[in-house]
């Protein structure tokens, strides 16, 4: 679990965060939601130790985030940016072959069993089909998911992910968190996710952090969302919760968020 105490964050004489006390779980999917500017993005990135605080402590699993060197904190947290990194020229394989630098480095001599690691993190994500060509011909959803599987091949017991769908039409979207979803099921993966979509992360979370100007409007299972007046205060517009009139299979909850004029 991260644990974040009294941790603060402004630029420009502008609040971003204000968190006096917040735990995210490590072990479930937990959606990070809020209106544009409410600091989601700022909030992962601590998390995944790409800024540090202006104020404040954050720990994973009771160790404070700024003792982690570089390649310890990529060895316990893989973090996807909102915008991916410049892919020109590689093939999915060379792709997902980067998840394994925090554990060999760059002049690490390659083993068998990373040649084993990557094959099965292609594998899980479904992209071995793909393995030899190059990233930037496949499709958003396909290139999504071979940037997932260069998280897994980290082996890392935390990904986090800002706005993974953001550049999704509707069917990736659910295709991605679909397999976001299966990884943290079926394989322990600890999936921390922004999200715009109300819908999706309805769908899909287990935890749900909701952020309002810098401050946690909402924290807590994901079922305890499933209210229209919480909803309806989060968004600040009125929101009603319909029966989906064909519920997925084994979907967790069957309720449609519908925002009224």
């Amino acid at each position: 679990m991260f644990q974040l105490t009294d941790v603060g964050m402004a630029r420009d004489g502008r609040r971003i965060l204000s968190l006096p006390q917040l735990a995210v779980p490590t072990d479930q999917l937990c959606v990070v939601l809020g209106h544009n500017g409410s600091g989601k993005s700022t909030l992962v990135g601590l998390l995944a130790g790409q800024q540090t605080p202006d104020a404040g402590r954050i720990t994973l699993h009771g160790r404070g985030l700024n003792r982690l060197g570089a390649r310890e904190l990529a060895r316990a947290v893989a973090f996807l940016p909102q915008r991916l990194p410049p892919s020109v020229g590689l093939t999915v394989r060379e792709i997902v072959r980067l998840g394994r630098f925090p554990w060999r480095g760059t002049f690490g001599r390659w083993t068998a069993g990373d040649a084993r690691i990557i094959d099965e993190a292609m594998e899980r994500t479904g992209v071995t089909r793909f393995a030899d060509t190059l990233a930037d011909s496949l499709s958003g959803g396909e290139r999504q998911r071979a940037w997932i599987s260069m998280l897994l091949a980290q082996q890392s017991p935390v990904a986090i992910l800002d706005e993974p769908t953001s550049a999704l039409d509707v069917h990736h979207q659910y295709q991605v968190m679909d397999l976001l979803a299966a990884l943290n099921r079926d394989h322990g993966l600890g999936v921390v996710v922004i999200l715009h979509d109300i819908n999706l992360a309805l769908r899909y979370a287990s935890h749900v952090i909701a952020l309002r100007q810098g401050e946690v409007a909402f924290q807590g299972p994901a079922d305890l969302l499933l209210e229209e007046r919480a909803l309806s205060a989060l968004y600040r517009s009125s929101i009603r919760l319909i029966d989906h009139p064909a519920p997925p299979r084994g979907t967790r909850t069957c309720k449609v968020a519908v925002v009224c004029a």
